[in-house]
């Protein structure tokens, strides 16, 4: 059902299944999957593609220009996965030319309100943003991550699956994996032990990870000597094995 007051352009590709709430406007080159959810006073920008099962509430801008002073009208994109929560005034930006060209974000995430996914980032799916928390541009998210409200995260950063940050945090390098942070400027504490037993981890994998974020983490010991005590240690753990390739691959260095 589509509202009588709301402006959908006759370019959009809407699915016969999606809602379209009072006054909301729908631009061109906008596609939106079946069973969709769009409130009242929802905008949603040109160059959109939206999957099934998503719900957009009220006053959310969704696929606006990019909030950058490179951006000089290129074309640019943003893609949205399935079963996705925006909450009253999110923002989502979509691509730069200078960027990757796109917005991405995946599937079964909740973006509560006044959150903010800035262009070029890369979202995966199942996270949590709380109220106000926010990406700058070319933000990389993993799986399962939960921000918490207000944390604000740095152009270029990269967070691993399953970390999680508290209250207010200032991101401003790469986050480890299964890893919790918070404070401004944002400091590693421990693996999220909480976290991860709630989503069904082996005590034996969380064991190995707090050795090896006190390791690579918290040691004061030169990087040689680090390998060499992973090495002896012998954990081999697909999850361990990626918190240290993420260490490796770290372009901006990691939080500890």
């Amino acid at each position: 059902m589509i509202h009588k007051t709301a402006l959908v352009s006759k370019n959009a590709n809407i699915d016969s299944s999606v809602s379209i709430g009072a006054y909301s406007v729908i631009d061109d080159n906008v596609n939106i999957d079946a069973n969709t959810q769009i409130e009242s006073h929802v905008v949603i920008k040109k160059n959109t593609s939206i999957g099934k099962n998503n719900h957009f509430f009220q006053f959310s801008s969704i696929g606006e220009e990019p909030q950058d002073l490179k951006f000089s009208g290129e074309e640019s994109i943003l893609r949205i996965g399935d079963n996705n929560k925006f909450r009253e005034y999110c923002t989502v930006n979509r691509g730069t030319e200078a960027g990757i060209n796109e917005t991405v974000i995946g599937s079964d995430n909740l973006f509560m309100a006044y959150s903010h996914i800035a262009h070029d980032c890369i979202i995966a799916d199942s996270c949590i943003f709380s109220n106000a928390a926010s990406l700058a541009g070319h933000v990389r998210v993993g799986k399962y991550v939960s921000l918490g409200g207000f944390t604000l995260v740095h152009q270029f950063c990269d967070i691993g699956n399953y970390a999680f940050s508290g209250l207010g945090t200032v991101i401003s390098r790469d986050v480890t994996p299964f890893t919790l942070v918070a404070g401004n400027h944002a400091q590693a504490y421990k693996i999220n032990t909480a976290g991860l037993k709630r989503k069904g981890f082996d005590v034996k994998v969380i064991t190995a990870l707090e050795k090896i974020f006190k390791l690579f983490i918290k040691s004061k010991a030169s990087r040689e000597n680090v390998n060499q005590e992973y090495k002896k240690l012998n954990l081999k753990y697909p999850e361990v094995e990626y918190f240290v390739d993420f260490i490796n691959s770290s372009e901006r260095g990691v939080t500890r």
